[in-house]
């Protein structure tokens, strides 16, 4: 149903004007709906580009934190359902890989923002060929909005209209793309210039052609009707993007008297009375707060506790002043109930709200908010708030202006909010008059379509300071038809804002200490899974304790010399964050060990010994296997920990009988490995015991669930992930999940190449007619001068230092690989060559002609190795 309404700003009116990008020649007709929508771009390297404003308020990131770093791990799938799609995964790399094949993508997936609350959003992803690659292009717009109703636009004036959700619930608004031919969107792509990045003429317009050949964004309402999208900027957010440029501070003393404003200073108290009741009549409370006693930011007392200085007593009254203070009775049970900020914050509005304002919004310092480090300086006009929590009375016509909850704010010193901000002093307006609501409007960038709406209203702006630190704000208003705040009102409202700070401060340090715990496990585990020639790998971390998301358990992957890839998981005895700090070590260890290509069996002896080495409170369990994909082989070792499961090409599940060491830091036990071969096709499956301990049975039923045949080898090994969690894992397990898949393809034989050369100098004339002959058959001549040179270089070095002989090897795979090892176990290194000297310009070329390069030492001796890309086919 569409209905002619205010939810949408009258176009007609400068202050209402959406933000849209100007076509006179390209006007949309039809309904249209307009969205605010956060951009943001993702370049080739996987880097972010571009992060918009709106998506600064969507997804809490500041843009200056996160460009220029890699997306991966920025916005965290949030799904709490076992084997939906996406479970652990990371929101713009499963957008990335949707848009691989098909270039575009519309949908739902909700997300976790920077603060940890989940963001309902849709998502509109395009990926863009540039010529520095193929970059992603993601709209995204908050889904909560929307389903109340999305604004719309009706015909080429684009007249305001509202769409009314049906009774009885919201409506079904999904993200969908619709075709340029489509009947009500001329113009539309024009339009959507809006939602890009700030650029230059010729790339925007190329951006645009690919938007609209991809598909245009649209949404579904009700499973109906599509409507095409226009970008939309709220007059409101625009305005608070306005923090100076007023020409003049706020109103000198003089003038606030005339105007009615009052600021109450830090040593300002009043003692109301009550006047005597009857007999009868309910108690209530009256606070004697002598006058310089009033709590400051220092020596605020917790909240439902008297502050230092003041007194408690017991009166018999039904006057207004006993009901005022009768609530810091009643917030003291409601406000500060749980540890979480937004919850904090929402419950003081809820106290105020209808009892003693119209409306009630907390906004705290942004920065406070992420930042474990108190700012160094006072708020000044720069300083950028962000709204926390927003209640107010559901009275129509009267708050379609204020910003909604996650915006982000400035209030400048020109304004009451501004002020109490940067003094630290209540501000008192009792009416906002005309003139004072003209400048409040233009520092909200309103103009004067707003002063109606700010005009009449009483304000009781309070600064929110604990522990010697400001904050945010608690702003109340009260609509002109109830009675405008007065001293009386902010004497028990001043001591709640004390109070209700320090909850507020004590959530913002339970939500940092706990986003150092989350940071710690992610900095453990890998966001990504390599890409490695010969093994498709993908992996899934669930932890058991959902609110710290800290864990012993890990996983690993980590590429060795010849094309093999180590697999390892381990899970540490213990939870919480003490098991990821020891699991922290357990991961380096197994790194480092494995860089020097130990046996499987050899590098468990090594790590069993560092643990003692560490305290006997580090225990794990872990199991280390290595594949050969040129020799089709698979060797593991374990210790104490799941047997894997191998699932071969024909969907057969093998649970792997491998001799079972005793945990990590028990000691006195020997690891055996064992080798086994593999076939192309077949997939591994590692994990811990949370994923296959059943709570009332034994691990073993897990286990042969495990092997009942779930896993299709046929299908990704992402998509095997999904299914094994579908199936096993349960909301509630306690314990960790850590789960790897890794799909066995090889490397075929025509693509290996190896030859051993003799201890003698002529050997490096005869290793580069080889590799010249080797590359043109592979139709790789373009390579071939970089990798002689390259060659030359590494083969000479090996023969100057070995006993026995030097062994060369070729890998053709998405690049080219080439190896050099020989019997000599030390490593060279990267030195600075003399400018007139006639050696130790090797490395300095390899080092400067490839793209990657490295050293590693193997059971006997050593092996340098260098990769050169492939070059592109026609």
């Amino acid at each position: 149903m569409l209905e002619e309404g205010t939810s949408v700003p009258n176009p007609g009116t400068p202050a209402s004007t959406p933000t849209l990008a100007p076509a006179a020649d390209a006007t949309p007709t039809g309904v249209v709906a307009l969205v605010r929508l956060a951009s943001l771009v993702v370049d080739p390297d996987g880097c972010v580009a571009h992060w918009s404003r709106s998506a600064e308020e969507l997804f809490g990131h500041r843009s200056d934190a996160v460009l220029g770093r890699a997306a991966t791990g920025l916005l965290p799938v949030h799904e709490t359902r076992p084997g939906a799609i996406g479970l652990g995964r990371d929101a713009l790399d499963l957008l990335g890989e949707h848009t691989a094949a098909t270039g575009c993508w519309a949908g739902s997936l909700p997300v976790t923002d920077r603060e940890d609350r989940v963001r309902d959003v849709l998502w509109w992803v395009y990926r863009l060929s540039e010529p520095t690659g193929r970059s992603l292009l993601v709209l995204a717009a908050d889904a909560r909005p929307l389903r109340g109703g999305p604004r719309l636009a009706l015909g080429s004036r684009l007249l305001p209209y509202a769409a009314v959700p049906p009774q009885g619930g919201p409506l079904r608004v999904a993200a969908t793309v619709c075709g340029p031919d489509t009947p009500t969107s001329p113009g539309i792509t024009t339009r959507l210039a809006a939602a890009l990045p700030r650029t230059g003429n010729e790339r925007r317009q190329r951006l645009l052609r690919q938007i609209g050949a991809a598909g245009l964004p649209a949404l579904r309402v009700d499973g109906s009707a599509v409507l095409p999208v226009l970008p939309y900027e709220p007059p409101e957010a625009a305005g608070a993007r306005v923090t100076t440029g007023l020409g003049r501070r706020y109103p000198t003393a003089q003038q606030r008297v005339s105007r009615g404003v009052h600021m109450l200073p830090p040593d300002w108290a009043a003692a109301p009375t009550a006047p005597a009741t009857p007999a009868g009549s309910a108690i209530g409370l009256r606070m004697v707060i002598p006058s310089g006693s009033v709590p400051g930011p220092r020596d605020a007392s917790p909240l439902g506790a008297p502050p230092r200085g003041s007194t408690l007593l017991p009166l018999l009254s039904t006057g207004p002043g006993g009901e005022q203070f009768a609530l810091l009775n009643e917030a003291g049970g409601k406000v500060g109930t749980t540890l979480e900020l937004d919850t904090t914050a929402r419950e003081l509005c809820q106290v105020l709200v209808p009892r003693i304002a119209d409306f009630a919004c907390v906004d705290l310092l942004d920065g406070l908010i992420s930042d474990a480090e108190l700012p160094e300086g006072l708020p000044d006009d720069d300083t950028t708030l962000r709204r926390l929590a927003l209640v107010h009375t559901e009275t129509p016509g009267h708050w379609e202006h204020v910003q909604a909850e996650g915006s982000l704010l400035a209030m400048p010193r020109a304004t009451p909010p501004g002020l109490a901000l940067q003094s630290n002093q209540p501000v008192l307006v009792p009416v906002i008059d005309a003139e004072l609501a003209e400048d409040y409007a233009t520092a909200l960038g309103g103009g004067p379509a707003l002063v109606p709406q700010v005009s009449g209203r009483s304000m009781l702006v309070l600064p929110l300071a604990a522990r010697g630190t400001v904050l945010g704000l608690l702003k109340l208003l009260r609509l002109p038809d109830r009675a405008a705040f007065d001293e009386n009102d902010a004497v028990p409202l001043r001591e709640l804002a004390a109070r209700a700070a320090l909850s507020l401060d004590n959530a913002r340090l339970h939500r940092a200490e706990s986003k150092v715990a989350a940071t710690l496990q992610r900095s453990m585990i890998p966001t990504r899974p390599p890409r490695i020639p010969g093994v498709q790998i993908a992996h899934r971390y669930m932890p058991g304790n959902r609110r710290a998301q800290v864990g012993g358990d890990w996983f690993d992957a980590v590429q060795l010399p010849g094309s093999r890839v180590a697999l390892v998981v381990g899970d540490v005895m213990g939870h919480g964050l003490h098991s990821a700090a020891a699991m922290g070590r357990f991961r380096t260890a197994v790194q480092t060990l494995a860089a020097l290509d130990l046996p499987p069996g050899q590098l468990l002896r090594h790590l069993d010994n560092l643990a003692h080495r560490l305290g006997d409170d580090h225990l794990a369990t872990c199991l280390y296997a290595v594949y050969d994909p040129i020799n089709r082989t698979c060797t593991l070792a374990n210790a104490g920990h799941v047997p894997p499961v191998l699932v071969h090409p024909d969907g057969r599940s093998e649970l792997l009988q491998i001799p079972e060491g005793a945990p990590i830091g028990v000691g006195g036990v020997p690891f055996i490995a064992q080798e086994i071969a593999v076939e192309d096709g077949s997939m591994l499956v590692l994990c811990t015991d949370g994923l296959v301990e059943v709570r009332g049975g034994d691990i073993g039923d897990g286990l042969a669930a495990l092997c009942g045949n779930l896993i299709d080898p046929r299908r990704t090994p992402e998509e095997a992930c999904d299914t094994v969690l579908a199936r096993l894992h349960s909301d509630d397990r306690k314990d960790d999940v850590a789960l790897l898949v890794a799909r066995f393809d090889g490397v075929s034989s025509p693509d290996v190449v190896t030859w051993r050369l003799g201890p003698d100098p002529s050997e490096v004339g005869r290793a580069r007619a080889l590799v010249r002959e080797q590359l043109a058959a592979w139709q790789l001549d373009g390579l071939c001068d970089t990798a002689l040179l390259l060659v030359s270089e590494l083969v000479t070095n090996a023969l100057r230092v070995a006993r026995d002989s030097v062994q060369l090897q070729l890998i053709r795979v998405d690049k080219l690989l080439v190896e050099v090892s020989d019997d000599n176990h030390n490593l060279p290194s990267l030195q600075l060559s003399d400018p007139l000297g006639e050696g130790g310009r090797g490395l300095g070329l390899v080092s400067k002609l490839s793209s990657r390069w490295g050293t590693a030492r193997k059971a006997v001796g050593k092996v340098v190795w260098f990769e050169l890309p492939l070059p592109r086919r026609p």
